[in-house]
């Protein structure tokens, strides 16, 4: 395997942008390459079965392309996926590295009262994937769930926000107040764009808890075990590949990711 190659990495929509973000601040000597499912966005409300077909389509996608390791940075994809996935990645010859699992780890290590909130996609949810990944760490947590199914596309439409989105904010940090947690999962990578205001409603002392960090970890010491990590250079290069429209992707995903996206994204069908 090449350590010439990029790193590829794939989401819903704009979302995984918040992942990419912390890679390219850990890992800037890295290629990129982040393909943005915006065209079967969103992936939060869709069955099972067709995040894995689906999922493992894009995945397959950037497999074909070149990539020297897959990182799924969409939680609905990795609870409903994750396995097929990473047959695919092994069948490739390339490790997968996936969300859930290490803020799953951050969490527990890092909540005191053992009470643990998860707000995340209907699908993520309906999978247990998060409640599963806190149950096999061994420490006895009292772990709520909040299912979010409008939160991601208002997120993906932009960023205006006015009082009818805190309101719908304020309807799912409710449960999570009533329950007391001091540890909150952002369990769908677009949720940290509005971690100011989630914050605001659960209070100081509540801990977020994101992909992002956890992710560039993983993936710097998965190529550094395999003597893969880029070198002889300062910073790498980062490519777009769209399922849907390129102009709105750029333009929400600028904002998002705070480096041009312009010249850099092209349209693809998967």
């Amino acid at each position: 395997m090449s350590i010439e190659l990029p790193i590829g990495v794939f989401d819903s929509g704009v979302g995984g942008l918040t992942v990419l973000h912390e890679c390219l601040i850990s890992l800037p000597a890295e290629d990129f390459l982040y393909l943005g499912d915006s065209g079967h966005f969103p992936y939060g409300t869709k069955t099972a079965e067709e995040l894995r077909e689906r999922s493992s389509a894009v995945a397959a996608e950037l497999l074909g392309r070149g990539v020297k390791m897959l990182v799924i940075a969409c939680n609905s994809a990795t609870a409903a996926a994750g396995d097929e996935i990473r047959a695919l990645g092994a069948e490739a010859g390339v490790p997968v590295v996936t969300v859930v699992g290490p803020e799953a780890e951050i969490a527990a290590s890092i909540s005191g009262n053992g009470r643990v909130g998860v707000l995340a996609t209907p699908a993520t949810v309906a999978s247990g994937a998060y409640r599963s990944a806190l149950d096999s760490l061994g420490r006895p947590l009292t772990v709520t769930e909040v299912s979010a199914p409008d939160l991601a596309p208002i997120i993906q439409e932009g960023p205006t926000f006015d009082e009818q989105v805190l309101d719908t904010v304020r309807g799912y940090c409710q449960p999570l107040r009533d329950a007391g947690v001091d540890t909150l999962i952002l369990g769908c990578t677009h949720y940290p764009l509005v971690a100011p205001m989630l914050q605001r409603m659960l209070g100081r002392d509540v801990s977020l808890v994101t992909a992002g960090h956890a992710i560039a970890a993983a993936i710097q010491r998965e190529l550094a075990g395999r003597n893969e990590l880029a070198r002889d250079r300062v910073e790498g290069d980062y490519r777009f590949l769209v399922t849907g429209d390129v102009d709105s992707f750029v333009d929400v995903g600028t904002r998002f990711l705070q480096l041009p996206l312009a010249g850099r994204a092209e349209r693809v069908e998967v």
